[in-house]
C-alpha cells in the first residue's frame, strides 16, 4: 500500500474513530500531504522506505524553504502522529522518527488588553444592527473566554440566558458549561431581537448569523473585530483570541485560581494555562519592590 493510501485511512480513522475536529484533520492532511507528494516524486511511495535519514532530508528541506521553528515543530508532530498509526497498523516495524527531536521553540506570552483597554473596546455605539450583533459576539468573547470556533458554532440552545450560563463544545469535541457576565447577557437579549427580525420566522439554530441569515463564519468574525479595533482605536489587529487571553489574564489576575481558569478557558492540561501566570511580572515586581525591605538597591532606612 503507498503512502498516500495509507494517509487516506489515517484520516478517516482520525475522524472516525478518534472524532477529531474538521479543521483539525485538513491541519493534517496538509501538513504531511506535501511531504508524501515530495516523497512520491523522490521514489519514496511505500512505508517500509520511510528512515531516519528520509526524515533527516525533510527537516533539512523545511529549513531551507524558510519555515520557522513553530512550522517545523507542528510538521515534525503531524508526523509523529501519522509514524504511530502506520506502527499500531504494522505498515512499519520500526520508528523512523526515534531520537529525531523538534527545535525549542521560544515560549511566547499571549498578547492581551488591560481592564480600561477592554472596557473601552467593548463600548460600542449600538445604532446599527450589526454593532448590536458584533457587540453580543465581543462580549460573549471576553465574558467566557471563547475560542473563535467555539464562539460561531453556538447554537440557539447552548445559552441559558435566565441562569447565565453558556454550554460550549470545545477541542476534542469536549462539553464545558462556563458562566456568562450580565453585562453579556443584556447585549445577547438586544441581539435576540434583531435576530428574530432578520429571520422573520425563517429556521435557524445558529446563536449569531450573517446577513444572509445563515451560521455567520469564522472569517467574518475576525474582520468585523478588527473593523471594531480599528473604530475603537486598539494598537494591530484585534483577533478574537485577543480577548480570550484578556479574559484569561484578567481573571487570573484577581483571583489567583489557575485550576479554576483552567476549567473556564477548556484547557486538557494544566501546563497551557500556566502561561498566563507569566503575564502578571511587572506588576508583582512593583509589590516586591514596594513590599519587600532589601528589594530596592540604596533605600533609605527610617
Amino acid at each position: 500500500m503507498k503512502l498516500h493510501e495509507i494517509q487516506h485511512r489515517w484520516l478517516q480513522q482520525l475522524e472516525g474513530e478518534r472524532g477529531l475536529a474538521q479543521l483539525t484533520i485538513k491541519n493534517y492532511q496538509r501538513l504531511t500531504g506535501i511531504d508524501i507528494e515530495q516523497l512520491d516524486r523522490q521514489g519514496v511511495e511505500h512505508a517500509h522506505q520511510l528512515t531516519r535519514s528520509i526524515f533527516e532530508r525533510l527537516l533539512v528541506g523545511w529549513r531551507r524553504d524558510g519555515l520557522g521553528e513553530r512550522s517545523i515543530a507542528l510538521k515534525l508532530s503531524a508526523w509523529r502522529t501519522f509514524v504511530q498509526y502506520m506502527l499500531d497498523y504494522q505498515h512499519l516495524n520500526d520508528d523512523p522518527l526515534s531520537g529525531l527531536k523538534a527545535p525549542k521553540i521560544p515560549k511566547r506570552l499571549p498578547k492581551n488588553l488591560d481592564v480600561d483597554s477592554i472596557s473601552h473596546l467593548l463600548e460600542l455605539p449600538l445604532d446599527d444592527e450589526l454593532a448590536i450583533r458584533d457587540s453580543a459576539m465581543m462580549e460573549l468573547l471576553y465574558s467566557s473566554g471563547l475560542r473563535l470556533a467555539e464562539l460561531v458554532s453556538l447554537d440557539m440552545d447552548s445559552i441559558d440566558l435566565r441562569y447565565g450560563q453558556l454550554r460550549v463544545v470545545g477541542k476534542g469535541s469536549k462539553t464545558r458549561i462556563v458562566p456568562v457576565g450580565k453585562i453579556a447577557i443584556k447585549a445577547i437579549q438586544r441581539w435576540l431581537k434583531v435576530r428574530a427580525n432578520w429571520l422573520a420566522m425563517r429556521p435557524e439554530v445558529a446563536l449569531f448569523i450573517s446577513q444572509r441569515n445563515q451560521r455567520i463564519s469564522q472569517r467574518t468574525v475576525q474582520q468585523r473585530l478588527n473593523f471594531w479595533g480599528k473604530q475603537q482605536g486598539v494598537v494591530g489587529n484585534l483577533h478574537p483570541h485577543k480577548l480570550r487571553h484578556s479574559f484569561a489574564s484578567h481573571m487570573l489576575e484577581s483571583s489567583g485560581d489557575l485550576r479554576a481558569v483552567q476549567e473556564l478557558l477548556g484547557h486538557a492540561n494544566l501546563s497551557t494555562t500556566q502561561v498566563y501566570t507569566h503575564l502578571d511580572f511587572k506588576r508583582l515586581a512593583e509589590v516586591y519592590d514596594s513590599a519587600h525591605p532589601r528589594a530596592t538597591k540604596g533605600k533609605k532606612s527610617s
